[in-house]
């Protein structure tokens, strides 16, 4: 009873302390896409992608009601920065639905007009010497301007939303002075942007300002930190940077952070006793002993509640057993290694150059005598459907035909002679095209099958098979509908280890038959290690160069996001996988790529484009889709 009268209270006290109306909610969920599509037609850049804010604590001051009710303390406010555009999961402070999906575009907007902001000359970018409060006040308002200078059509959604903020904002006549004349400032820079460049000072413990819902918050201007890579102990951290390299839900939230030092270690607790004296109570008594390693269940839910993460550099080495995982193989179970290694570019998009011979790409195949790359037939679940690829792909197969129109061939061509006597007889000049000749026209195209072997591989998608499961059933059945057609192909997988060791492994070249020592090669291939795509992009790319053909096809096996153990992860690997995409294109090379990430319609479009790219939602299905979308390709 008291807990029912507790909740019944409680929402009674939160619907009077107003600030929010549930009803009229709208998520980041529903309208994420629209936003995307307009942050990016307005010309922000493709390379953010865009996922939530979290809540944090504004120290704005609220009423007693709110107070009372305990809400209105935090607010997850929209946000920027060179990688990411952070909005909030839920926008719920105006009583009309439709308001809120507009506060959701005009921010995308607003972003936009931001990022295009921060790309123009120094004269024109942030304002320095200000502290961040004035710096967001300046930096905000002028986008505003620039937003409806260059978007007129936004005026009307944005003075709604105006009249909108202005009438949930506190009223000054009920602040103390200083306060209220730094609301009054904020309400003409809302009302009339560009007309406050300062805020009125305030007491040092008076509350912060409430929060303007129209502005993004903007990171602080400060010297850039080196980048270091490495513990206290000079070695680099052998921590994947980026986990299992998928990318983030619109539902993960950010947090603010800082950096502070370890903490001293403190010695242990000495303890003197007989050792052999712990079973003789510990092996009757059944009790969960959790290890280190175990997750915290409520991990996710503590990091939640957090308003600020601290992060810092302890020194210490990943566990042993991580470690073990990812050595590298032993040259005994390792391929061979074809030559001194390859060096190739890297595209900075920091700097905005490419960086010559960053890379070192080292061409591996299975030795003539391992044990792996022993003959292999075709599993018996695949032949099935490998029977049915091949006949249909055999259809495609050229076959012979009859050529009219000829000066020489080897049969006349009835329909011509009469037309030719007709016009000769008629007066005319008559044609001396008059034969067949039975030719057969090849199908003039080249394919290189381009599979991610990374560590993400290894993840189970059901109870019966991993995801490198599925891609060696992919690529065998792709070789035998493939080898239906007669065209040339070849078959490749690839992971990185940082930029000096780019693994490409091949599995099938262009002049090797498919036969059993090629599935052999393919039935033992196994996870790898991370995903350098831009390099791996670049020497298939060069492979297909070589190929005389008039359609050179690179059709690439993805499972997420491009990202390594170094600076790859995030915006630096998408955008060098973008620029080698680009650079195939100009080569006459035709990129597409099939990925089971589900999540890979947030990142693919500015890689590939809106055609040149497949989600496969179901991962199962891949093998059997596969060779659909190379005939689709090539028809």
């Amino acid at each position: 009873m008291e807990e029912a009268v507790g909740k019944l209270w409680h929402r009674l006290v939160t619907r009077a302390a107003g600030g929010s109306f549930p009803e009229a909610a709208v998520t980041l969920k529903e309208t994420g896409r629209s936003v995307g599509i307009l942050f990016r037609a307005l010309g922000g850049d493709g390379g953010l992608r865009v996922a939530a804010s979290a809540e944090a604590a504004h120290g704005a001051r609220r009423s007693w009601l709110a107070r009372l009710a305990g809400s209105g303390e935090k607010l997850a406010r929209a946000s920027m920065d060179e990688n990411t555009l952070r909005l909030p999961p839920q926008i719920d402070a105006f009583a009309e639905r439709a308001l809120n999906r507009e506060l959701y575009l005009w921010l995308s907007a607003l972003a936009a007009a931001h990022a295009e902001m921060a790309a123009a000359p120094p004269d024109d970018a942030a304002p320095a010497g200000h502290n961040q409060e004035t710096r967001e006040l300046l930096l905000n308002q002028r986008a505003v301007m620039h937003t409806l200078a260059r978007w007129p059509g936004l005026l009307p959604r944005y003075q709604r939303l105006a009249a909108a903020t202005l009438a949930q904002r506190l009223d000054p006549a009920k602040l103390p002075a200083a306060e209220a004349e730094r609301e009054r400032a904020l309400r003409r820079a809302i009302d009339d942007p560009g007309s406050v460049s300062a805020l009125p000072a305030v007491p040092s413990d008076a509350p912060s300002a409430q929060p303007v819902l129209l502005w993004l918050t903007l990171p602080a201007a400060r010297a850039p930190e080196p980048a270091r890579s490495a513990g206290q102990d000079g070695k680099q951290s052998e921590t994947p940077p980026g986990g299992s390299g998928k990318p983030d839900d619109t539902e993960h939230n950010a947090h603010k952070a800082e950096r502070v030092d370890a903490p001293p270690e403190k010695n242990g607790l000495l303890m003197i006793f007989r050792a052999e004296s712990l079973l003789s109570v510990a092996e009757f008594i059944k009790v969960n002993r959790s290890e280190d390693d175990d997750p915290d269940p409520n991990a996710a839910a503590a990091a939640a509640n957090l308003d600020q993460l601290s992060l810092a550099r302890d020194g210490e080495r990943t566990a042993s057993k991580v470690r073990f995982d990812l050595d590298l193989p032993s040259a005994a179970e390792d391929d061979v290694v074809l030559g001194a290694g390859i060096p190739l570019p890297e595209w900075d998009y920091r700097k905005n150059r490419l960086l010559e011979d960053h890379v070192r790409l080292l061409e591996m195949a299975a030795a003539a005598d391992d044990p792996r790359a022993a003959p292999v037939p075709l599993p018996e679940r695949l032949r099935r459907t490998a029977r049915r690829l091949h006949q249909q792909f055999s259809m495609l197969q050229p076959g012979r035909r009859w050529i009219k129109g000829q000066v020489d061939g080897s049969e006349l061509d009835i329909e011509a002679v009469v037309r030719s006597a007709t016009d000769r007889a008629c007066g005319r000049h008559g044609s001396d095209q008059l034969w067949l000749t039975l030719e057969k026209r090849e199908r003039d195209l080249a394919c290189l099958a381009l599979a991610d072997l990374s560590l993400s591989t290894d993840t189970w998608i059901s109870s019966e098979a991993r995801v490198i499961d599925v891609i060696r059933d992919s690529l065998l059945l792709f070789g035998e509908a493939l080898s239906a057609t007669g065209d040339r192909f070849a078959l490749c997988g690839f992971s990185s280890v940082k930029r000096n060791n780019v693994r490409f492994h091949h599995l099938k070249r262009f002049d090797d038959r498919f036969d059993d020592r090629i599935r052999g090669r393919i039935t033992a291939i196994k996870p790898g290690y991370y995903t350098r795509l831009g390099a791996a992009i670049r020497h298939a790319t060069s492979l297909l160069d070589a190929q005389r053909a008039s359609r050179r096809i690179l059709l690439i096996l993805s499972d997420g996001k491009p990202n390594d153990l170094d600076l790859y992860d995030g915006r630096y690997g998408i955008e060098d996988t973008r620029m080698a995409v680009i650079e195939a294109r100009l080569r006459g090379v035709v990129p597409f790529c099939v990925t089971i990430d589900r999540e890979g319609a947030a990142y693919l479009p500015h890689l590939f484009g809106p055609a040149g790219f497949a989600v496969i939602r179901k991962p199962e299905e891949l093998p059997a889709r596969l060779p659909m979308f190379y005939a689709q390709l090539t028809r």
